[in-house]
């Protein structure tokens, strides 16, 4: 599996792409494109290209704005469904609701719309996207419609399993929850519950910042201090 990406816009949000391979010229192969956020149409237009990729979907982790800002153009210009949890579905065309009136300024004056196609994600969903085979898993305290996506990426070395983990689980850190929509007990609950009892070797793909894996978040991130036996 091909597994690539780029930080986007000021928010420096991890968008990601998802293949079972690159494509050949004049025959582009499917893929997912996960969380596509500010300033990300660019960037994701050359990788695309480069790789002869064409999305079959666009997958959000969760509703905020940097998250989101550009899923209408790139669903419309590559005429794909957008995936996202009911409960933050709002967003794509309120999202100032979802950041607050402080950070919800710098948007003013900006229109924003759902894609045409909409698909609600829900707990437990298994979808086979571009051949992809992933899991969905509800994990709300960030936003209340958080999900992260699983999937195995088989490699030289065997079948490796990821996880992206959008704002619930970052290396070394967790997810605000002092947005509207954020709950910090409950973000805990849903780490102890969705993401701890996955195996050590799970590779974390988070919405921002470099990757991990379960079980290094498990033993030195602080944010999980007495979680793990939770999860137990």
């Amino acid at each position: 599996m091909l597994v690539t990406g780029f930080p986007a816009g000021m928010f420096q949000t991890n968008c990601y792409i998802l293949a079972l391979g690159e494509g050949e010229p004049g025959r582009r192969g499917e893929c997912l494109v996960v969380d596509p956020g500010q300033d990300a149409t660019g960037p994701l237009r050359e990788l695309l290209d480069q790789m002869h990729l064409a999305p079959a979907a666009v997958l959000l982790t969760h509703g905020h704005l940097d998250h989101t800002w550009s899923v209408a153009p790139v669903c419309e210009e590559y005429g794909v469904p957008a995936y996202i949890h009911p409960e933050d579905r709002y967003m794509l065309t309120d999202p100032g609701r979802g950041i607050g009136p402080a950070m919800g300024s710098m948007i003013a004056g900006v229109e924003f719309r759902e894609p045409e196609t909409v698909i609600e994600l829900a707990q437990g969903d298994e979808l086979t996207l571009a051949g992809i085979d992933l899991v969905v898993d509800h994990t709300p305290g960030h936003t209340q419609g958080s999900v992260c996506l699983r999937t195995t990426a088989a490699t030289a070395d065997g079948p490796v399993p990821i996880a992206l983990t959008g704002d619930t689980l970052f290396a070394g850190s967790i997810g605000r929850s002092d947005l509207p929509g954020g709950d910090h007990e409950q973000l805990l609950e849903s780490i102890a519950e969705r993401l701890l009892p996955l195996p050590d070797q799970t590779v974390v793909l988070p919405g921002h910042g470099g990757n991990s894996t379960i079980g290094r978040e498990r033993v030195t991130n602080p944010f999980l201090a007495g979680l793990a036996r939770k999860a137990q």
